[in-house]
């Protein structure tokens, strides 16, 4: 089976969506076969990877999941399109905020996009999750579909403060509904090395969370170039294959990796 990441905080302009694409990106150049899955009804990685008019689209996350609740059967690789970069997305379109007003009445409702992705997980090494900024039914959806989470956030003083409230989340859910969730990491996203303040956000965070939370070496800096690259459907290897950008999404891509081969063996060592 895949693992799954959700790429997760509820407040947004964080680069969630440039993050899930340009991490499965570089996951796919590593030699892995990833899905993408944009769970957010305002469909920002569907128009980021090319699609520029999501609401279009006949089949989306929103479909499956439809099916899924009412225990319709789809074929294989139904609603998934393939990218020139090698990577797959599940696409979404407004349809999807239709799916989070009928989960409250659904049984199981925090379980629907988990059997979604059981039908076709096996064929993948990865699947990354885009998700919307809140922390509603559609969030904790991903986050019972999860093996773990990455949490992108801005070198910005409220970015950081807000990172309680995203942590009871998860906290809560790992106790109640998906006891095998696990925080990868945070993740320091548009960075501006320029700046003291910058620094001194990042010092803040390390202060506060690195004891007891793996805060990743690689900061994604601050570029209009990731911001091109998104309006033109593809990721920062293709626009700006030698720019700061893109070394920093390689250096993610090792270190997310790395991370991985350390708790397989972890696992291994404890059988």
């Amino acid at each position: 089976m895949a693992k799954t990441i959700a790429v997760v905080n509820q407040k947004g302009g964080v680069s969630k969506s440039t993050v899930c694409m340009n991490l499965g990106i570089g996951l796919v150049r590593e030699g892995h076969k990833v899905l993408v899955v944009d769970f957010d009804p305002q469909g920002s990685l569907t128009e980021s990877l090319g699609y520029q008019n999501p609401e279009e689209m006949e089949v989306t996350v929103a479909t499956l999941m439809h099916c899924a609740m009412n225990g319709i059967a789809f074929p294989e690789g139904y609603g998934i399109v393939h990218h020139g970069e090698g990577i797959d997305l599940l696409p979404a379109n407004i349809d999807l905020s239709g799916i989070e007003m009928g989960l409250v009445s659904q049984l199981s409702r925090e379980y629907v996009l988990k059997n979604v992705l059981a039908e076709i997980g096996e064929r993948y090494g990865y699947i990354l999750i885009d998700n919307m900024p809140s922390l509603g039914m559609l969030t904790i959806n991903a986050l019972a579909a999860a093996d773990s989470v990455i949490i992108p956030t801005q070198a910005h003083f409220l970015s950081v403060m807000g990172l309680d409230q995203l942590l009871q989340t998860v906290g809560k859910v790992r106790k109640q509904i998906n006891v095998k969730l696990q925080i990868d990491g945070i993740l320091m996203t548009m960075v501006d090395n320029r700046t003291n303040f910058s620094r001194e956000i990042i010092e803040l965070l390390q202060e506060t969370y690195g004891s007891v939370l793996n805060i990743y070496d690689t900061w994604i800096p601050f570029s209009i170039r990731a911001a091109e690259a998104s309006a033109e459907g593809s990721s920062i290897y293709v626009h700006d294959p030698k720019g700061k950008v893109a070394c920093a999404y390689e250096e993610l891509t090792e270190e997310v990796l790395r991370s991985g081969s350390k708790k397989e063996q972890c696992i291994k060592d404890k059988a």
